[in-house]
């Protein structure tokens, strides 16, 4: 024997608006919970199906005193309705002028374009100079790296990248010292933590070599 199919979701919906168009009355959410298993709705979805139909505006919701009730009624639903129906149409109008108006520019684009020897001749050369642009373009991007102004920005990179790297080192001494100055017993176990991470004997404040043009050309 199949197992009987349950109520979708619009389903659900329609039951639950039987209800109140039936009896055209005001309901808690509770009362709707028990009456919703009658139209074949779970009172466990009541809550969620109700909700969602709040959301459409097909059923209304007010809190008096400390209740909560919901309502709807068929002329409520049918004056919903009709505002949806005229905001459809006022978009359906709103796109078939819109496109009688692209069809109109594009047979005003057509004007002059019409196949013609002429026409034919005029896109090939554009095509054969928008070639010859990009192959120049292509053997620019070749001589790039030997721009003056990409090397002066190469310049004002390494400065930047020298002064950080030196600020560090500088950050890195002042946090030996203050460990040498906090943990003396440690001196042993500081320098071996310091080797670990690569903090050597060498370790220094890197020096700025100036950088050759030659060197950038190659």
């Amino acid at each position: 024997m199949s197992k009987k199919r349950g109520l979708s979701l619009e389903e659900k919906r329609e039951k639950m608006l039987q209800i109140f168009y039936e009896s055209q009355d005001f309901y808690l959410l509770k009362e709707l919970e028990k009456m919703g298993p009658r139209k074949g709705v779970i009172a466990q979805s009541v809550k969620d199906v109700v909700q969602s139909l709040v959301d459409d505006d097909l059923v209304s919701k007010d809190k008096i005193g400390t209740s909560v009730y919901f309502w709807s009624l068929p002329s409520c639903a049918g004056n919903q309705l009709r505002n949806v129906y005229r905001k459809f149409d006022s978009d359906l109008q709103s796109s078939k002028k819109r496109h009688a108006e692209l069809v109109d520019q594009c047979e005003e684009l057509k004007k002059g374009r019409e196949e013609s020897n002429e026409r034919e001749e005029a896109v090939a050369d554009l095509k054969a100079i928008e070639q010859k642009h990009n192959e120049l373009k292509d053997e620019l991007a070749k001589y790039r790296d030997n721009d003056p102004s990409a090397f002066e920005a190469m310049k004002e990179a390494i400065a930047v990248a020298h002064a950080s790297a030196n600020r560090w080192t500088d950050n890195i001494f002042t946090l030996r010292q203050w460990c040498s100055n906090n943990f003396p017993q440690a001196k042993e176990q500081l320098e071996n933590l310091y080797k670990e991470v690569g903090i050597t004997d060498d370790f220094d404040y890197l020096e700025l070599a100036p950088v050759p043009l030659n060197a950038v050309a190659n």
